[in-house]
């Protein structure tokens, strides 16, 4: 097997790139294929046409084979002997046993309408009815072995001669969809997700770019402005046990919606916030990375986050006969991802593909397979976005009054030092002062952050005027920080003074500067003139 990673730059596709060429594309695609076909797939792309992505999978396996080749010639040069294999397979007579007793009735579980844990039910009954009978003759793994196999070939029959699917669905039918925004009421944004038995409450919470996450890894990337949480807790399968960290499954789920969100989020210079969404597996009988994007993308709308376009996101399964014939299955439920040969799940907009991850059962799939998966992927996709449309047509104008307002402000780079003053205390003191977040970038950008908005607009005050420069006819109020024979100097600034010279105290003659003013004193002035060498300032009362 081998593996070819696949960019999309200047309208030309790439195998290979480079992280800097990662950086300009809209496609990073990783195909894996044996010498037959395709056998996996991980992309994440830029809304692109469903026909490029189907390039660049056939570029890559093209890629792959010309790896494959070299592989098979060190194999050659080596000759390595295989290691005998033997079978722990049950005896033939043991499926026939087994057949007999149960396949009329799995056929009439899988005719029923039942829900996937009534389903669920009647098969372990009928499977512990076997055990009982036979474990005396064979061994209770060869006996589940069986089993299990035969509601395997009676579920691969119904899909491939009869089109039936367990619940009664044809073919390219998707589970009854609805979902609600603003379900939590104090939540930043909220939404909840429902397509058939599964069922996701996605929240968005908004904060400071000061709280986006730190990366601690060998790529280039630093940090993370969006974070995307998967949970799967046992309820959601109707089960007990423990709710702890995410394990593999979660976190490749959660990495996934989150990728497939990823390209249609602002910038942080259009839209300063750190996003985490955070996905709760409710209820699951197939599909929750899916139904996750999709009650992501809702959430994010609630919540004011200005997306470019909805995103949905379905999965396509494939059954497979011997003699090559396949069906494919839009909206795979439990009994069709565990059964079936394929889950091929395809995340984007009604313009193009935003992620897709594949993985298989079978030796491999072929590109004709991949073609039409595509095709009735977005078919799928197309009516999704419309149900998710008729909730919530577009992002709210509105941000929460729960969320922080976020305020964006420019100094000059040579003022950058002013603001976080000796050791970080200046920065620190208007933190404490307000009651804000405050984040300064080497480009002289301030991100202020607060759920009050005077707060925020008191930093925003506080920063100007530390970083202002004085120019003539400029009228300050300012603090007389020190009086002499000749006149009074007033802070103007943060740091700042000019000279009221005492002709400039009053319009009549002034004695002595006490007389007007004394150290403390709080005055109005206005710049008369800025000494172009010495920068002095002047001013007059």
């Amino acid at each position: 097997i081998a593996a070819t990673r696949i960019a999309y730059i200047n309208g030309s596709l790439i195998t290979n790139p480079t992280y800097s060429d990662l950086e300009s594309s809209e496609l990073d695609l990783v195909a894996a294929s044996n010498k037959d076909g395709i056998i996996m797939i991980e992309a994440g792309a830029n809304e692109l046409p469903d026909d490029l992505v189907v390039e660049s999978i056939a570029l890559a396996h093209k890629t792959n084979q010309e790896l494959i080749e070299m592989q098979n010639d060190l194999v050659k040069k080596i000759a390595p002997t295989k290691q005998p294999f033997v079978s722990a397979a049950y005896p033939d007579e043991l499926k026939n046993l087994i057949s007999e007793k149960s396949q009329t009735q799995l056929e009439g579980i899988l005719d029923s309408a039942d829900t996937k844990l009534e389903q669920k039910e009647k098969i372990n009954d009928e499977h512990k009815k076997n055990i009982e009978e036979l474990e005396d003759q064979y061994s209770s793994s060869h006996i589940e072995q069986a089993f299990d196999d035969i509601l395997d070939s009676i579920f691969r029959k119904r899909v491939l001669e009869q089109g039936k699917r367990p619940d009664g669905r044809h073919l390219k039918e998707i589970r009854m969809i609805s979902s609600e925004v603003g379900f939590l009421p104090r939540a930043h944004g909220s939404a909840l997700f429902n397509r058939g038995e599964t069922q996701i409450l996605g929240v968005a919470t908004l904060g400071a770019l000061s709280e986006a996450q730190k990366l601690d890894n060998i790529g280039p990337k630093q940090s993370k402005e969006f974070m995307l949480h998967y949970n799967f807790p046992p309820y959601s399968t109707g089960e007990t046990g423990r709710v702890g960290s995410p394990n593999r499954r979660a976190i490749g789920h959660g990495a996934l919606a989150e990728r497939a969100l990823q390209p249609v989020l602002p910038n942080t210079e259009e839209f300063p916030y750190t996003i985490r969404l955070v996905a709760e597996a409710l209820s699951s009988n197939g599909s929750t990375s899916m139904a996750s994007t999709c009650a992501g993308c809702l959430a994010l709308m609630d919540a004011g986050v200005p997306i470019t376009s909805p995103v949905a996101g379905i999965s396509i399964g494939l059954v497979t006969s011997n003699d090559s014939k396949y069906t494919l299955l839009t909206d795979i439920q439990g009994m069709e991802d565990h059964y079936g040969d394929m889950d091929f799940k395809v995340a984007g907009t009604s313009q193009g593909i935003t992620a897709i991850q594949l993985d298989i059962k079978i030796n491999h799939i072929n590109m004709e397979i991949v073609k039409d998966t595509f095709k009735q992927a977005k078919e799928a996709r197309s009516q999704i976005l419309d149900a998710m449309l008729t909730t919530i047509e577009k992002p709210n104008k509105e941000l929460s009054p729960y969320a922080p307002r976020i305020i964006k402000i420019t100094v000059p780079k040579d003022k950058i030092g002013n603001v976080i003053g000796p050791g970080g205390k200046t920065i620190r003191s208007i933190i404490e002062r307000t009651n804000v977040t405050l984040d300064i970038d080497d480009d002289g950008i301030v991100t202020i952050g607060s759920n009050n908005e005077d707060n925020a607009q008191e930093a925003v005050k506080i920063i100007e005027d530390m970083t202002r420069e004085a120019k003539v006819g400029d009228i300050f109020t300012g603090k007389v920080v020190r009086t002499l024979d000749f006149g009074a100097f007033v802070e103007i600034l943060p740091g700042t003074d000019g000279l009221v010279h005492i002709s400039e105290l009053a319009n009549h003659r002034v004695a002595k500067v006490e007389d007007i003013v004394k150290k403390g004193d709080e005055i109005q002035v206005i710049v008369k003139a800025i000494d172009s060498v010495s920068n002095k300032i002047s001013l007059s009362k």
